[in-house]
């Protein structure tokens, strides 16, 4: 070898040997943008090469330590003022800048959909304010997806921390904004958004391998995903399902292949078509309970400023996916049923007069169709064309219903190990919590499930008792004309028994939720109910921190005494006489019963039961009377209680 290729060699050999072995690397946490939590000692943490010295600098400090054996290091600052931003340094055989940092309140916000949703899927309801978002002192950070069933993970595989600004919030959880916002304006402090949440898991997924013990059924069933070859099989398995499913929908729907033409086209023949009235479901037509893939059309009559011009539609929500044409032009589609369908129409496309739309719905089990109560229209600013009434409709292909996947990623313990273990040494102030949709089906393991989740959590953190604050469930799906059982409700209640655990708070939503959607668009009152709790709890403001919550019961001959606590100006009925509120005797038959506020009571009878022992109030999936309230405008929560 000459001296010149080893030369080279050697300077590539030291070029190279400080990534090897000498290099500070750190968490996907502690990067730039990041906000650190005040009032406390705060730990920076990361790894690098065994016994190597560790020096940090930040706010005019120094820190020192050196990495253990394994090149774990730690240092914990001292009590940090909130402020920023400010730089830090940290130093070891190399020297990293972490840059932009703030110090104030760091919340884990956390849950499912409604905790997982964007601000760009509410977007329609606060346009104007996303327009003027730019807050330097509200940070975001985006926990990725992850599951593991075998090892708690140390680290996130992306992610970065984000201000808040016009374009960044769209990605924003809506509730998780709107709850910094609130803090921010009124303490006046940056407030730091790690949003570690996932539609559709139910709370056994974020519960340590330890606290699911405690549930036999959920520890096993974690115990069989630790099997790579069943997961491997398990994802084999649908995928083939599903693929050959979608495959052949396509390959045998007539709408694609019949000789005449596809069924998109703007001058297709329709004159043997079916017709159906929108919004509303075909299993209520002469189609009957089928799945597949269904076309509609509908022929749109528009003015004449509509030609060539730019327009929106809104499709209300389809079951369970759509593919939109419009005179013969692809606009959009959506995959799922959950999504409000808002499509674009380009430049060029929309004529003055008669316009085709055509939509082809692909439904894999349940009733297909339209949602209804949700707004279905073509517009601009100028002007506004209905879609809803009368539509052709064809079968296009009839299918076997498909069978739903299975989704490991909700399997007990896998969001825990990949979504929150990794966080653990991050200081937090509190826990924000929206989540319940996906335990309906068993309230009453919920009822000890959850207050397990937040102990299970608090005990990782070792922060000792933080504040969890979490939402009670919306109101959602059809109301009921007399009083029945219901799992929503019993959920609710398993929520509010939680609040018997120290330093939790519960925002109520049963007044703003859609029935026709389990994904209400208002958040913004959600994330400012949960703040009033953190303004109460953590500030000390003096805040009414909630709706009225029942206190106790007691019996005055037939009627039956309730007392609240959070009443507070005072009780008041919204929209005349309470109602939603029903007894029962011995025999736990309840029917309807008057009720009167007196004072900062409820006096609740019904004539006809004689010795009442239990009352419920707003016991439904849908209570869309409840209108017990206190005189800041806050909701009572539902409840069950006795005697």
């Amino acid at each position: 070898m000459s001296k010149l290729k080893f030369g080279l060699l050697l300077l590539l050999f030291f070029c190279i040997i400080p990534d090897l072995f000498g290099q500070v690397t750190l968490p996907r946490l502690i990067s730039d943008g990041m906000v650190l939590q005040r009032n406390t000692g705060v730990t920076i943490w990361g790894w690098a090469s065994g016994n190597e010295e560790i020096e940090l600098n930040f706010k005019g400090e120094q820190y020192q330590t050196t990495a253990d054996d394994s090149g774990n290091w730690s240092i914990e600052l001292d009590h940090l003022s909130a402020g920023g931003p400010n730089s830090m340094t940290i130093v070891g055989e190399n020297r990293l800048t972490i840059r932009d940092i703030y110090v104030g309140d760091v919340w884990v916000a956390s849950g499912q959909s409604n905790m997982e949703l964007p601000m760009e899927r509410v977007r329609p309801l606060y346009e104007d304010e996303i327009r003027q978002v730019q807050d330097e002192r509200i940070r975001y950070f985006g926990v990725p997806y992850n599951y593991d069933f075998k090892t708690p993970q140390n680290d996130l595989e992306s992610g970065e921390w984000v201000a808040a600004t016009p374009e960044n919030v769209l990605r924003f959880s809506a509730v998780a904004y709107f709850f910094a916002e609130n803090l921010v304006e009124s303490q006046e402090v940056p407030v730091g958004i790690i949003h570690s949440a996932m539609g559709g898991s139910p709370a056994e997924a974020w519960v340590s391998e330890e606290a699911l013990k405690e549930f036999p059924r959920h520890y096993e069933e974690a115990q069989r995903f630790k099997d790579d070859s069943l997961i491997e099989e398990i994802e084999h398995e649908d995928q083939t399902r599903i693929s050959d499913w979608y495959r052949r929908s396509v390959e045998n729907d007539r709408g694609l292949t019949e000789d005449d033409g596809t069924w998109k086209d703007p001058d297709l023949d329709t004159s043997d078509w079916s017709t159906m009235e929108l919004p509303g479901y075909w299993n209520e037509t002469g189609l009957g309970e089928v799945n597949g893939v269904v076309w509609f059309r509908k022929t749109v009559e528009l003015p004449g400023a509509a030609a060539g011009r730019p327009a929106k539609m809104d499709l209300g929500r389809v079951v369970d996916a759509d593919s939109v044409f419009v005179n013969g032009q692809f606009v959009g589609n959506t995959t799922y049923q959950y999504p409000p369908r808002r499509y674009e129409i380009p430049e060029g496309v929309l004529e003055s007069g008669e316009n085709t739309v055509v939509v082809r719905v692909v439904n894999e089990r349940g009733n297909g169709g339209f949602f209804p109560d949700k707004p279905y229209r073509i517009y601009t600013d100028d002007w506004n064309a209905d879609l809803t009434g009368d539509w052709k409709y064809r079968l296009g292909v009839e299918m076997e219903p498909l069978p739903g996947q299975t989704f490991i990623r909700w399997k007990p313990l896998g969001l825990f190990n990949g979504m929150i273990h990794p966080l653990l040494k991050y200081d937090i102030s509190g826990v924000i919590w929206y989540q319940g949709e996906s335990n309906t089906g068993n309230p009453e393991e919920y009822s000890e499930l959850f207050p397990a989740l937040i102990d299970d959590w608090r005990n990782h953190w070792e922060e000792g008792e933080f504040p969890f604050l979490y939402v009670q469930l919306a109101n959602f799906m059809e109301p009921a004309d007399q009083p029945e059982e219901s799992n929503w409700a019993a959920l609710r209640q398993a929520q509010l028994e939680t609040l018997s655990q120290p330093n939790t708070g519960m925002a109520v939503t049963i007044d703003i939720g859609e029935w026709n959607d389990i994904h209400p668009l208002n958040k913004k009152d959600v994330g400012q109910r949960l703040a009033r709790w953190a303004r109460g709890m953590v500030y000390g403001e003096e805040i009414v921190q909630s709706g009225p919550i029942v206190d106790d019961v007691k019996n005055e001959g037939n009627r039956l005494v309730l007392t609240f606590t959070h009443t507070g100006s005072g009780l008041v009925s919204e929209n005349g006489d309470l109602k939603e509120f029903a007894v029962a005797d011995d025999d736990g038959e309840f029917k309807w019963a008057r009720a009167r506020i007196e004072g900062d009571t409820v006096v609740v009878w019904n004539d006809e039961i004689e010795n009442p022992v239990h009352v419920r109030y707003a016991w439904a999936d849908n209570p869309e009377d409840a209108n017990l309230y206190n005189e800041e405008g806050l909701p009572a929560s539902p409840f069950e209680v006795s005697l």
